[in-house]
């Protein structure tokens, strides 16, 4: 019998040299990087800790695995004219749609869930002056956070590149203008969380307004583009500074039943077992709810999603 997934959670540390995938912007010719601070444990004493590190902003990571969901789904699954061409305002960027709002807010989530896959499980705010119904997603990315003893960021000097060198007599040189960029490398933590079977739901009638064979469609789409988001994060600076993945590894919780997936952050360095032990008091509660999966490599996570993507199917709620 096939699996059918409730939801899905990946915690894991993700081994990244020379990036700058998130950035904060600039002052004069120095670019900043995304710095944040957070409490930790010492490795030694167990007592928390403050830190200041580099950080990848949970919003990056969602636009990479919305990307990757984009050009799955264009051609294959229903979108809105908005993200037809990938627009950040998505189905608001639909005239039809928006110029025909039903009166009640659940018949309005009813039409989004059958007019585009993305805005379903991506998530949405369609605000039309004072009315605004949200769209919740599927899919939630927390920060991915470097680990305070190894990850470091650095700036490096650049000189934009001048063909012409030589200054005829008479004229006046030509300046070169020097900027500062800057690069991190370090091992990161990643959390995120995949509520599958809210693909298709309407959470205020507790239906689904599409079939079951779309749903499939919509879950195999989300799981590829949940294992290209690893495969290839974009962000920031990638002509010049793409990411140096090294190495990936952690676990993946699948649940089976109405059962949340449990989480740990890998800031933790317990995290793996933390995970299963959760998973295994959840277990005892409900019978096989959950399987945990671990990871130490990035060709291993690939094959733990690529089964996932065969021999599963998303769960229905009180069918």
């Amino acid at each position: 019998m096939t699996a059918k997934v409730y939801s899905l959670s990946i915690c894991g540390r993700v081994m990244l040299d020379m990036h700058s995938l998130n950035n904060e912007g600039g002052e004069g010719n120095q670019i900043y990087t995304r710095m944040v601070s957070i409490v930790h444990r010492d490795k030694d004493t167990g007592e928390p800790k403050l830190a200041t590190v580099n950080a990848i902003s949970g919003d990056m990571f969602k636009h990479i695995q919305a990307e990757h969901l984009y050009l799955l789904a264009k051609g294959e699954l229903p979108l809105c004219a908005g993200c037809q061409v990938f627009s950040a305002s998505r189905v608001l960027d639909d005239s039809k749609f928006m110029e025909k709002l039903a009166s009640r807010d659940a018949d309005v989530i009813d039409a989004l869930l059958r007019l585009c896959a993305i805005d379903d499980m991506e998530g949405n705010l369609i605000a039309r002056g004072a009315r605004s119904i949200p769209r919740k997603s599927v899919a939630e990315f927390g920060w991915v956070v470097g680990l305070p003893d190894v990850t470091r960021t650095e700036s490096y000097f650049h000189v934009r590149y001048a063909r012409e060198r030589g200054v005829a007599e008479g004229e006046q040189p030509v300046e070169q203008p020097i900027f500062h960029r800057p690069a991190s490398s370090g091992v990161y933590a990643i959390v995120a969380n995949f509520e599958m079977a809210r693909i298709g739901f309407n959470d205020i009638t507790q239906t689904y307004p599409i079939d079951e064979e779309e749903r499939e469609r919509r879950y195999k789409a989300l799981l590829e583009s949940i294992l290209y988001t690893f495969v290839q994060p974009s962000g920031a600076m990638r002509s010049t500074q793409n990411p140096h993945i090294l190495g990936l590894e952690g676990v993946v919780a699948v649940s089976t039943q109405v059962v949340p997936a449990p989480a740990i952050s890998p800031l933790d360095e317990n995290y793996r077992d933390e995970v299963k032990r959760v998973a295994g008091a959840l277990n005892e509660v409900q019978p096989a709810a959950l399987t945990v999966h671990e990871f130490n490599s990035m060709g291993q996570f690939a094959e733990v999603m690529q089964g996932l993507i065969a021999d599963t199917l998303p769960y229905t709620l009180f069918a």
